[in-house]
């Protein structure tokens, strides 16, 4: 994904705090984990769990400790402790039909790393995909603690709408407007090209029977399936706040974007048009 192991720690850190975030809760401690070769220079190591932690510091956690083993290919993660009261945990199966749905970072991370690898996207969508991978939910999570939230999931690797037919639980139904997703404008003419992801093939797979399309636009397509590291948060809202839920929401640096309604169940989970 990325070459540099500042980067790679950094995004590493992030994406493995973001579930604490999205059930609502705050970061307390966090655990390193980490493969890593004999035979590599330990520098690599150091940057990778600087890296790291200068994310869990900045999520207002703690750095504990860790465990490491020796293996063929570096891997690096970390188990993350949060808090949350009981109370207002936020549950990834709680849609409300009349919820509106918004989305917390553009889409397209996935896509615009392939395509960097080979050369097919331009330094300024890595730069943007690298600054979203490396954006905690933190403060999106902030700001959605102040609202009545009915359902929160963090997008990662079954992509927006893997993640959106789990929230549905089938127990009710989304109209998606595709106009209104937001991606990394360089993600659409990568798709375009056919320069996608296996990640995203599997999730169409397995997504793709639950969802109904009003549109045809393949490109577009992809960048709902494509798995996002360090994705944002989907959140479903009641649609009386949801606007200033979004202006608040949309003071951030990564922008997010109202992309559809929950609405009663129908014969597939997610329609879009």
């Amino acid at each position: 994904m990325i070459n540099d192991p500042y980067l790679y720690g950094q995004i590493a850190a992030t994406n493995a705090l973001s579930d604490v975030y999205a059930m609502g809760g705050e970061v307390i401690s966090a655990l390193n984990i980490v493969a890593f070769p004999e035979s590599m220079d330990l520098e690599i190591l150091h940057q990778i769990l600087k890296g790291g932690a200068e994310k869990v510091h900045e999520a207002g956690g703690v750095l504990a400790g860790g465990h490491s083993i020796h293996d063929a290919t570096p891997k690096y993660g970390l188990s993350v402790t949060g808090v949350v009261h009981p109370d207002k945990i936020l549950q990834n199966n709680n849609c409300k039909v009349g919820d509106k749905l918004i989305i917390t970072k553009p889409l397209g991370v996935s896509i615009i790393n392939t395509a960097y690898m080979i050369k097919g996207c331009s330094d300024e969508a890595f730069a943007q995909s690298v600054k979203q991978m490396t954006t905690l939910n933190k403060y999106s999570a902030e700001i959605m603690r102040d609202f009545p939230v009915n359902s929160c999931t963090d997008i990662t690797g079954f992509g927006f709408l893997g993640h959106l037919v789990e929230m549905l639980d089938g127990k009710c139904s989304a109209e998606i407007i595709a106009k209104d997703i937001p991606y990394i404008e360089e993600a659409y003419d990568c798709a375009k090209e056919f320069i996608i992801t296996s990640g995203g093939q599997l999730n169409r797979t397995y997504v793709e029977p639950n969802v109904e399309y009003k549109i045809k636009d393949f490109a577009l397509e992809e960048i709902m399936y494509d798995p996002q590291t360090s994705g944002g948060l989907l959140i479903s809202v009641p649609a009386n706040v949801a606007d200033e839920l979004l202006e608040r929401l949309n003071t951030l640096d990564v922008k997010s974007a109202i992309v559809g309604t929950v609405i009663e169940k129908q014969e597939k989970a997610v329609i879009v048009k």
